[in-house]
């Protein structure tokens, strides 16, 4: 009797699960082929890992559900009733509602500081996100002198010969002096300290670009491509988090999948495959014919007719680099090349627990606010000294849901990467002085003194000398750990759209000699081999069904 097809999917996050789930329930399929999913950790997920701390179910990966109209996430969430919940959760009451936007030195920013500014950067996003157009800007009222910043940066990047190479940092901050230039005979600001209009406005810009860096995972907005900014699509409707946790998606993914078909502490090491011709690999009862093998890390190894790679963008830059030997022979240059273009962030979450004094819980009338947090520039001679640097480019400090004594605070690029190497004490007392440094100073002080303040029922008031203190910390490591490398894929500049489409072709390459003896060898499924929905779990969702679809095609079974 001929044997099965053996099928082995590298990764048991979202696109390996969802992979597998495909192939395992199509009609017919699971008799045709043998399937197996190898996962290096000792859990499912990948990059989806939720938690709990402080009573309160938390994400320490992926958190949210990007629109939910037409969003397959949304879909099984609501199907398995993942929505609902007696247990709080994070972000429950959705983003943070009314943020206090405070200035380093206790200063609290009016809308109408704020808002103008705010309106610039979001209008910036949107052109450069094909959101707006010169056409769409509108041509009257507040729209049109708010999208002029934009229109005039737009002017400025295609007389400078377009936008070939050129950044979303170098067009926001282009529209920023384009803004600047529409309103030189403002009057100066008062009550700020050493603040002046300009240099809030600024430092408010530059909060978010911060924000903007945790969405994307570029570390520096410099490095993110503009061209292909417009290229990337969310789906309509609100943003939510998932009320029984993100891990309910993959635990239904996985749990059609009969006992042993995920092989958890499966490190791969190597991954051997046949590009001329077709070589029968010596096992020791003789010779088999499948074309690849698999190597793990404790020296044992598995033969495939087919793999899917699910690993991350980061662990194949590592994987394929000039010392590295992941994949034997090496992968062709057309996918190396994709490979090392294409960019790759850190983003990671702090959660602290907070309480207003001492260990005693904060009851109904104390509240932590949700936080804007605008600071000087690290090297500004007005910074507060004992804010450290990797608090500076962080952009806000809010609780998880309305009333929850734990907070969140999201950090990106070498920032994101010096928080994995810090530990709960300096943390705890970097938090405690930038909160210090940004409360309002007493009435009683000089101007340029910082005193402990707390804040209570979204108010500001004096509080003992305790102060508001941070107890347990908890953080994310996706940069550290060795199964990531980092977060998750962005089109960085040098880069484009059809890196990713590159990214997501198979090997053999289809339609080569090689491809005829032994097709589908290598497929690669991924957040970062989606073209339009990069850097999302839709993204590797469908990534997944992809390469399924792909397989049951070419075995002529029923895909979608």
């Amino acid at each position: 009797m001929a044997k099965k097809p053996r099928i082995v999917i590298i990764g048991a996050g979202m696109a390996g699960l969802t992979a597998a789930n495909k192939l395992y329930t199509s009609t017919g399929s699971d008799h045709l082929f043998e399937l197996v999913v190898v996962e290096g950790g000792d859990r499912i997920g990948g990059r989806i890992n939720t938690s709990e701390f402080c009573g309160d179910r938390i994400e320490m990966g992926a958190t949210w559900i990007h629109g939910i109209g037409g969003s397959p996430v949304h879909q099984i969430a609501r199907e398995i009733h993942a929505l609902e919940s007696d247990k709080p959760w994070e972000c429950m009451d959705g983003f943070s509602g009314e943020p206090k936007t405070i200035a380093e030195g206790g200063f609290e920013l009016n809308a109408s500081i704020v808002d103008p500014i705010s309106t610039v950067f979001k209008n910036l996003m949107d052109f450069a996100q094909g959101k707006l157009t010169e056409d769409s800007a509108g041509s009257g009222g507040d729209a049109c002198y708010y999208n002029f910043a934009a229109k005039a940066a737009l002017k400025d990047c295609t007389s400078n010969g377009g936008f070939g190479n050129q950044s979303v940092g170098a067009f926001l901050r282009r529209g920023l002096g384009a803004y600047w230039d529409s309103c030189k005979d403002r009057e100066e600001l008062n009550g700020y300290g050493k603040w002046s209009r300009k240099l809030l406005e600024e430092a408010v810009f530059a909060m978010h670009e911060n924000t903007q860096r945790t969405y994307t995972s570029a570390g520096d907005l410099f490095n993110l491509d503009y061209e292909a900014e417009s290229e990337y699509r969310m789906f309509p409707g609100e943003e939510i988090t998932i009320s029984k946790g993100y891990l309910s998606i993959i635990e239904h993914l996985a749990s059609v999948l009969p006992p042993g078909v995920i092989q958890l502490g499966r490190k791969v090491t190597r991954i051997e495959w046949q590009l001329e011709g077709h070589k029968s690999i010596q096992v020791p009862n003789g010779y088999d014919s499948r074309p690849v093998k698999i190597e793990f890390c404790d020296g044992s190894f598995m033969l495939a007719d087919h793999v899917i790679v699910t690993v991350s963008l980061g662990v194949l830059k590592s994987g394929t680099g000039q010392d590295s030997g992941m994949f034997n022979p090496p992968l062709p240059p057309f996918k190396t090349e994709a490979i090392s273009r294409l960019g790759y962030g850190v983003v990671n979450k702090l959660f602290l627990q907070w309480s207003p004094n001492g260990n005693r819980p904060a009851n109904d009338k104390e509240k932590f606010p949700s936080l804007q947090m605008v600071f000087h520039p690290p090297e500004s001679e007005l910074r507060h000294e004992k804010i450290p640097g990797w608090m500076r480019r962080t952009a806000s400090l809010s609780p998880i849901y309305n009333n929850s004594s734990v907070l969140l605070s999201w950090f990106a690029g070498k920032e994101a990467l010096e928080l994995e190497t810090l530990s709960d004490e300096e943390i705890i007392n970097g938090v405690s002085a930038t909160v210090s440094g940004l409360l309002p100073v007493s009435k009683h002080k000089k101007e340029d003194k910082y005193n402990s303040r707390e804040f209570c029922n979204g108010n500001v008031e004096s509080c003992d000398d305790n102060g508001v203190r941070f107890g347990k910390v908890l953080k994310s490591k996706w940069g550290s750990d060795p199964l990531f490398l980092g977060s998750y894929s962005y089109v960085a500049v040098g880069s484009s759209g059809a890196d990713l489409d590159t990214m997501a072709e198979p090997l053999p390459k289809l339609g080569s000699t090689d491809s005829d003896h032994h097709p589908l060898q290598i497929l690669f499924a991924g957040e970062a081999t989606h073209r339009t929905h990069y850097s999302t779990t839709h993204g590797a969702y469908f990534s997944g069904l992809r390469e399924a679809n792909r397989l049951l095609k070419h075995y002529r079974c029923v895909g979608i």
